[in-house]
């Protein structure tokens, strides 16, 4: 005898595993969209990246990653150098700084190379929680935690996954209900789904394939 059908009023827990199954399948080759080949530009990528596109990032890094091969290069010129070359991502004064200072204590204390583990990338400056599993992810293939950007943050809370505001607590709430061979994975999903989908002021909901299970539905 089948199943009963899945409502969107139904306890999350209940939801989750078929929202799930049904983004995986709708967006199967999601990855990370910002362009690195090693950690190091994996990290200054995702600092840049915060109020910026991964479209702007990468056409910016495109031209500072041949400039800026090792952490004691964004050291050897003056900030104000490094302002001018990252200045189309925005906020450009505060992420110069950050990445100044990342790299000085990567050089100091982790004698030139980025550090690999949760608690170590923490200590850097710019680097929270969603940095810093970004570049354990990607970079070293390490999965620790779940990425909370604004795309992951919207979409957590319209289909009832959190009802946090914080990333660390919708963190908490989204490792709790998505399987840990999927947190990797999952991160990039709800980003292409952000983007294609469920944007922040129009979504499209009528063309969701999980309308049907979303208490935010507008359809």
């Amino acid at each position: 005898m089948p199943g009963k059908a899945l409502k969107r009023d139904d306890p999350i827990e209940l939801r989750a595993p078929e929202i799930i199954r049904r983004l995986e399948a709708a967006y199967p080759d999601a990855k990370v969209a910002l362009r690195f080949s090693n950690p190091l530009e994996c990290l200054v990528a995702t600092i840049l990246s915060a109020q910026s596109t991964d479209a702007k990032v990468n056409e910016v890094t495109e031209q500072l990653f041949r400039k800026y091969r090792r952490p004691e290069d964004y050291l050897a010129v003056p900030e104000e150098e490094l302002r001018a070359d990252i200045r189309p991502t925005g906020f450009f004064n505060q992420k110069a700084s950050a990445i100044r200072e990342a790299c000085r204590r990567i050089v100091e204390v982790y004698g030139g190379r980025v550090p690999d583990t949760m608690e170590d990338l923490l200590t850097l400056r710019g680097v929270a929680r969603k940095t810093a599993n970004i570049v354990l992810g990607n970079a070293f293939g390490r999965v620790e935690g779940i990425a909370v950007d604004t795309h992951v943050r919207r979409l957590a809370n319209r289909l009832g996954f959190s009802d946090e505001k914080d990333p660390e607590r919708i963190e908490r709430d989204l490792m709790r209900l998505v399987p840990r061979d999927r947190w990797f994975s999952f991160t990039y999903v709800l980003i292409e789904h952000g983007r294609a989908i469920c944007t922040a002021r129009r979504p499209r909901c009528a063309a969701c394939p999980v309308e049907p299970l979303c208490p935010s539905s507008q359809a």
